[in-house]
């Protein structure tokens, strides 16, 4: 297999784990999502834009407070598309602290390797992330199966250089992951400030009863509206803008259905691209789960920075 097939193998899974936790910096809309969400039959009021404002604050409160969940999660990409496919995830993750251990599986992980393994198990704990690469894996990585990638290292060393071993490789893997925010609470205070929010009205996820909400944001919206730039240096959200902006991504459309505790449900976001639509859509239950991961033994890691460093000396990262 060689390592650098293993770089761009673990970029499948760090880059939908990078959209997982983007969703509050990066979401995308434009179309409608038709959803699961039943709407009752009864006709029963429609909250006004202030009041759904309302609602949707002490969401955002109780989210806040809950700190983690359990979590499903099927995400779609154009094919052809870095990652391009569909995937699905599930498992648990905290927000307060950040951490995160999900299986992943779904066309997506052979996108850059066809002989990838049919899924993969990713933890994360504060900024470092492991990666499951799979027993046929851990035969070109001296036994080790799983992928070490510490994401604040990583940034730390392109800020320093603009490279970080791999160049433009780890910089694609790592996909911005050091400066997101999974919190859902997040995603909802980012709604929140839709200049076209709207409460559908009332529906059934799950055999549960929700209140449906949705809003679109416009790119410069999204990006005023979100505080998790804030602590970017202007350099950085500079690039960042510019990058979203050449994308193609102009705005995006987020739905949520929240429960008589104030939790959200649901989360549909339909993001348009000029490749085509993404499509992400999450699912939570048990909020309050213990969401305290055990990271691998590091006898059975592989650093991903060692990697990258040894594959640029050998003049094969570029």
């Amino acid at each position: 297999m060689g390592k650098k097939n293993l770089a761009r193998r673990v970029a499948v899974p760090a880059a939908a784990v990078a959209m997982v936790l983007g969703l509050a910096a990066c979401e995308g809309g434009g179309t409608e999502s038709k959803g699961d969400g039943k709407a009752a039959d009864s006709a029963p009021k429609v909250l006004s834009r202030a009041e759904a404002g309302k609602a949707l604050n002490a969401a955002y409160k109780s989210t806040s407070e809950a700190k983690s969940a359990k979590v499903e999660m099927t995400m779609t990409m154009p094919e052809g598309t870095p990652g391009g496919g569909d995937m699905k995830m599930s498992g648990v993750m905290g927000w307060d602290p950040t951490v995160l251990d999900m299986t992943m599986s779904g066309s997506a992980l052979q996108e850059a390797d066809p002989t990838a393994p049919e899924s993969s198990r990713v933890i994360m704990d504060g900024s470092v992330m492991y990666v499951d690469m799979g027993a046929e894996a851990a035969k070109e990585m001296d036994g080790r199966r799983w992928m070490k990638m510490d994401l604040g290292e990583l940034a730390e060393q392109m800020d320093k250089s603009g490279e970080a071993g791999g160049g433009e490789m780890a910089k694609a893997m790592t996909g911005g992951l050091e400066n997101m925010n999974q919190d859902p609470a997040q995603q909802i205070a980012v709604l929140m400030e839709s200049p076209n929010l709207k409460h559908v009205g009332p529906a059934k996820v799950g055999g549960e009863e929700t209140q449906h909400y949705k809003g679109t944001l416009s790119l410069k919206e999204m990006l005023d509206a979100n505080s998790s730039f804030d602590a970017l240096p202007e350099k950085d959200r500079k690039e960042l803008v510019e990058a979203m902006e050449k994308s193609g991504l102009e705005g995006y459309q987020t739905q949520v259905w929240v429960n008589g505790d104030d939790l959200p449900v649901k989360m549909d976001v339909t993001m348009e691209t000029p490749e085509g639509d993404v499509r992400i859509v999450q699912t939570f239950s048990d909020y309050g789960a213990a969401a305290k991961v055990d990271t691998p033994a590091e006898k059975d890691t592989l650093d991903l920075m060692d990697m990258l460093q040894e594959l640029a000396e050998m003049g094969e990262g570029a």
